[in-house]
């Protein structure tokens, strides 16, 4: 057989056996018939084993195979950002974690719509944060059909075109994401995790040697003609805007914006408890050292296959793997990343579409007692809209991928901020949302990012930060929606008056709740 069939067929039996996996996950449990809070949180009961490659494997996507080679390749020291914020943000999410969890499983909640529907008393306004959070991350999905689409066409050797990847990858998602929910997720990122691990260990191992006789020589190469490559701003110098100011502040941004991106939210909820999302906080670190092997080699490409440019510094990676490794190595390795791309996709539908089922169509009176229905069918919308953008004009999502993060990251006050600060009202995470949202997408699309070395996104936070908490004191004596002055969590009007470090431990679970 050619290369290209071996490769093909590989990677066709694995699609078929991430659909079955994803589908048997849902076996036992009502074939797929239990209410929204099963499909789309898993019923709240993953285990830590469970919880960890679910939201290792959401952030571990093919940006990590395509986007951390790349920017290896092209720039050097700057992709260690990615390691930084991931990093911190699981030390933010060892904290914010459980107490997101308490709460939501507490007042029935199933994700961050709910929450600030909950918190600020106004249905509209979860239906508000579905709508702008569904554009930060419709782009995201749409980023990996692309990246699955790169990744099954280098390594079919081009027997299957980008258009037909790009329906393979909306169709292996969807099939088994609409039935299985959450639980299929995590079932399919297990496969993804264990052919992720093995496949960049062999790497991490292989191309250094088989290209230039181990690290050594690769290092001594490295530091005697690319020395740009290993310190900050890296290659581009001051130009590219990725110096010291730029690397902290972006860290800084989205180490507290993870914590809580819809799609991490939908982990942390459904752990089956805080103590589970504890050890997650602490054994995640672990999988980031992996995300230094793509990095590593797409250094190594320099040397290899020099004078990639633009989008073609993407594959820097695969052009190691398909010039020098058999068909079904490369079958095996494009697996790996393409399932890095099913995962994060699967999870991110499975929230706009439990977002809009929840919290927008909810409102319609005909939607209101068929919440999962409305969200599966929100799954498919939203799948076949990335898909069609990605055939007609690709570079519209693209260009909101831009402010995705940054975006995301003008909502940290609003349920932060909203869940432990009483006089937190709704007026002032609107007046401060407005503010910040305006402002990131004027600095963004006027190219004036970084402002002076640092995110934009950091400092239209500030400014959506400073706000929103002088619209709150200044509003402290007036009321704001049904629940007065404060906002309640669910309790009697008695208990408004009720200090903040009281508030704080109705978010934690009680220590006697907690298994030993």
């Amino acid at each position: 057989m050619s290369n290209a069939t071996v490769a093909t067929v590989i990677f066709g039996g694995f699609m078929v056996v991430t659909v079955a996996l994803g589908l048997l996950a849902v076996r036992g449990r009502g074939g797929g018939q239990g209410g929204l809070a099963e499909w789309s949180v898993g019923g709240r009961s993953l285990g830590a084993v469970f919880i960890w490659v679910l939201m290792a494997g959401e952030s571990y996507t093919s940006f990590s195979y395509l986007g951390a080679a790349g920017w290896g390749y092209n720039y050097g020291a700057p992709v260690l950002y990615v390691v930084a914020y991931l990093s911190c943000g699981y030390a933010v999410g060892y904290l914010v974690g459980p107490m997101l969890h308490a709460y939501a499983r507490r007042h029935g909640l199933v994700g961050i719509t709910d929450m600030v529907a909950h918190r600020y008393g106004r249905p509209w306004a979860g239906a508000l944060v579905a709508v702008l959070a569904s554009v930060c991350l419709l782009p995201y999905i749409q980023l990996q059909i692309t990246g699955m689409g790169v990744v099954v066409s280098t390594i079919s050797y081009r027997a299957i075109s980008l258009n037909w990847a790009y329906f393979v990858a909306f169709a292996v998602t969807t099939g088994f994401v609409v039935v299985s929910g959450l639980r299929g997720s995590a079932w399919v990122s297990a496969l993804k995790d264990l052919l992720v691990i093995g496949t960049l260990a062999f790497l991490a191992v292989y191309v250094p040697l088989h290209y230039f006789h181990g690290y050594g020589d690769f290092l001594d190469r490295l530091v005697d003609s690319k020395r740009e490559w290993l310190t900050l701003p890296g290659h581009g110098g001051a130009d590219s805007g990725l110096g010291t100011g730029w690397f902290i502040s972006t860290s800084l941004l989205n180490s507290l914006t993870v914590v809580i991106f819809p799609t991490t939210v939908a982990g942390y909820l459904g752990a089956r408890d805080g103590d589970a999302l504890r050890r997650n906080a602490i054994w995640l670190p672990a999988y980031n050292v992996l995300l230094f092997v793509p990095m590593l080699l797409g250094m190594a490409a320099l040397f290899v296959v020099p004078g990639l440019t633009g989008a073609g510094s993407n594959l820097a990676l695969f052009k190691l793997v398909v010039d020098s490794l058999p068909a079904w190595a490369v079958g095996v390795i494009g697996v790996a990343a393409a399932l890095s791309s099913i995962v994060p996709m699967a999870v991110f539908m499975l929230v706009i579409g439990t977002m809009w089922g929840r919290s927008v169509l909810s409102l319609v009176p005909r939607w209101r007692e068929r919440q999962k229905l409305a969200s599966q069918t929100v799954v498919v919308v939203a799948g076949v809209l990335a898909l069609l953008l990605t055939y007609t004009v690709p570079n519209t999502l693209v260009r909101l991928s831009l402010i995705s993060y940054e975006g995301m990251a003008q909502f940290v006050p609003m349920l932060l901020l909203g869940l432990v600060w009483r006089r937190f009202t709704l007026t002032a995470a609107l007046s401060g949302l407005a503010v910040g949202g305006v402002l990131v997408c004027w600095l963004v699309f006027s190219e004036r990012d970084p402002v002076f070395g640092v995110n934009a996104g950091l400092v239209a936070l500030a400014a959506n930060l400073v706000v929103a908490v002088a619209v709150a004191y200044a509003g402290a004596g007036g009321r704001d929606g049904r629940f007065g002055r404060f906002g309640r969590f669910g309790r009697d009007a008695r208990n408004d008056a009720r200090p903040d470090s009281d508030v704080l431990a109705e978010l934690m679970p009680a220590p006697e709740a907690r298994p030993r």
